[in-house]
């Protein structure tokens, strides 16, 4: 089996907004707006300087997404690479497609000299996530993520 990691691209759009979709219903059991979902992936791809997405394809099929944004870090005079909307196909699962991926995300980032380390965030009750992050070498940080939505 071969896994291949790109960059997505406009023609991606349609396929990377359908991913995230699913991955909100799967994880958060939360429904989304396909077109405003949609807009947000076609404005990622407009603007890379805020981010952008892999596509990871197996024997030619799509088989996971990601979305890497930056968060500039004043106490490490650094940027954080975050890793968000991540979404593996189910039939894709266990195959080692998200570390392919994770490895591409590194590699990038070790290639920025201002790249000071990735995060990324997870659903509590997500333990498979969990634990795949955590055999790729990701520890839990002692932080707690709040939000006030608009």
């Amino acid at each position: 089996m071969s896994i291949a990691i790109r960059p997505g691209t406009s023609a991606d759009v349609a396929r990377i907004a359908g991913f995230n979709a699913a991955m909100a219903a799967e994880s958060e059991d939360k429904g989304l707006d396909l077109a405003v979902l949609t807009q947000g992936v076609r404005y990622l791809m407009d603007n890379p300087r805020e981010g952008y997405y892999l596509m990871a394809e197996v024997e030619g099929e799509a088989a996971g997404t990601l979305m890497v944004t930056f968060e500039w870090s004043d106490w490490r005079n650094g940027r954080f690479w975050w890793i968000q909307s991540v979404y593996v196909a189910p039939h894709f699962r266990r195959l080692g497609v998200y570390r392919a991926m994770h490895q591409a995300v590194s590699d990038a980032a070790h290639q920025d000299p201002q790249a000071c380390g990735i995060r990324l965030y997870v659903e509590r009750e997500n333990t498979g996530a969990q634990a795949t992050y955590k055999t790729i070498g990701m520890v839990e940080t002692h932080y707690r993520l709040y939000e006030q939505t608009f």
